[in-house]
């Protein structure tokens, strides 16, 4: 199958230039190991390759030969290998010399030594729409947290065909197949983690019933600042809650699987004497993982357009996640006191930002101009500097600025 180039090959490219190793992260299948692919020069598969093993074991520095850059596929399966290249880079004194991925995090004290000047971290993501060729790419994410106009032809928007690209998700092996295909994939892979994977990372071997049940509370409740309580409750069933602790445990297990991509919470000023809520938006790595959590098919979604709604949001921030870490900036969200939310803010290391709402129709967008005009009035701007655009992302519609200087973008006309 050809490559299909990814938003962070430029990336990968220019960190190559700054630090001696590069580590790129991610879920399991979401393309990290083919795109590293495109600029290494020597491969070692640590999980596949019979001859790891045995070098391993009479000297790691025998992995870490070839011409570079050198990928260390699944560099977790053996985390020793970080202190090897870490010194490896100290000793060779030239950038671009390893590329590692890997699909799970390591325990922190395996990289006790912070590799600060060595290492250059990516965080990767499933394919967005744009990757996939499902966008047309008229709208740049970057034009717009500039403050610029955007502009696009009207976007095509059939409810069925857009629920047969959340089940095929932004999973790069699944280009070209069916729903049929795509259902069946997300099925296996959330099974995958509950029997064997979150095992895998933890510390004892895990209920891979109540994993199951833990997926399907999270899927119940994407997009939303779901607490950990109503997760124990769900996730124990009949057996009765489950410990928040352990559930706890459980959470911390999927992000070292980066199964699970939470929307931080955004801290700022704001004029008034609201709190600012700190719960964070659950969300999978891709949407399609609550598909097959769930069993959803395409009717199904259709049938439950609220649901369907919320796996739209979760589409949207998977894309703007892509986009803008490739831009060098964080995704948040905002609630406050008063349930005033913003779904989604960009902000860059300076402190610019821009604010995004999810609307899957465009009829919903007064309302959603509504409440970002009313937040953007509520920053306090002699703390913070006052946003670069305000957005509404929609399912359908074109890309215009409204009358009172919102924009509205389809999803399907966003790139980078």
């Amino acid at each position: 199958m050809k490559y299909q180039k990814r938003v962070m090959d430029r990336v990968l490219a220019e960190r190559l230039e700054s630090a001696g190793a590069v580590l790129i992260e991610g879920a399991k299948g979401c393309g990290k190991t083919e795109t590293a692919k495109q600029l290494a020069k020597t491969i070692a598969h640590l999980d596949t390759d019979k001859q790891i093993e045995i070098k391993m074991g009479i000297d790691p520095n025998l992995v870490l030969t070839g011409e570079s850059p050198l990928l260390l596929d699944e560099w977790q399966i053996y985390p020793e290998i970080w202190n090897y290249v870490r010194r490896e880079v100290d000793k060779r004194k030239l950038k671009g010399q390893f590329i590692l991925t890997g699909s799970a995090t390591p325990d922190d004290d395996t990289k006790r030594h912070s590799g600060a000047g060595r290492f250059s971290i990516i965080k990767m993501h499933p394919m967005s729409l744009y990757e996939k060729g499902w966008s047309t790419g008229e709208v740049s994410l970057a034009a717009l947290l500039r403050g610029e106009h955007p502009l696009s032809e009207d976007a095509r928007f059939d409810l069925g065909e857009f629920a047969e690209k959340i089940i095929l998700g932004g999973w790069p092996g699944l280009i070209g197949e069916s729903a049929t295909e795509g259902f069946r994939f997300v099925s296996d892979y959330v099974s995958m983690i509950a029997e064997a994977d979150l095992s895998r990372v933890s510390d004892k071997r895990r209920d891979p019933y109540k994993v199951k049940r833990l997926l399907q509370s999270i899927a119940r409740n994407i997009s939303t600042e779901v607490s950990v309580t109503v997760l124990a409750k769900d996730a124990g069933g009949s057996d009765g809650n489950l410990n928040n602790e352990t559930v706890t445990t459980y959470l911390d297990a999927l992000e070292k699987l980066m199964a699970v991509d939470n929307l931080p919470a955004w801290n700022t000023h704001i004029r008034s004497s609201d709190m600012l809520r700190k719960a964070p938006k659950r969300h999978f790595a891709d949407p399609s993982m609550a598909v097959g959590a769930l069993g959803l098919s395409i009717d199904k979604l259709i049938a439950d357009l609220n649901y369907f709604g919320l796996l739209f949001e979760s589409l949207v921030v998977r894309d703007l996640k892509a986009y803008a870490e490739a831009l060098g900036a964080g995704v948040y969200h905002y609630r406050d006191s008063r349930d005033l939310e913003i779904d989604a803010i960009i902000e860059y290391a300076d402190g610019t930002w821009s604010a995004f709402e999810v609307k899957l129709g465009i009829r919903a967008a007064d309302d959603a101009a509504k409440s970002l005009l009313k937040f953007a009035n509520k920053i306090d701007t002699t703390k913070t500097s006052p946003p670069t655009s305000l957005n509404i992302i929609t399912g359908n519609g074109f890309a215009h600025r409204r009358p009172d200087g919102v924009n509205v973008v389809p999803i399907s006309t966003l790139t980078i």
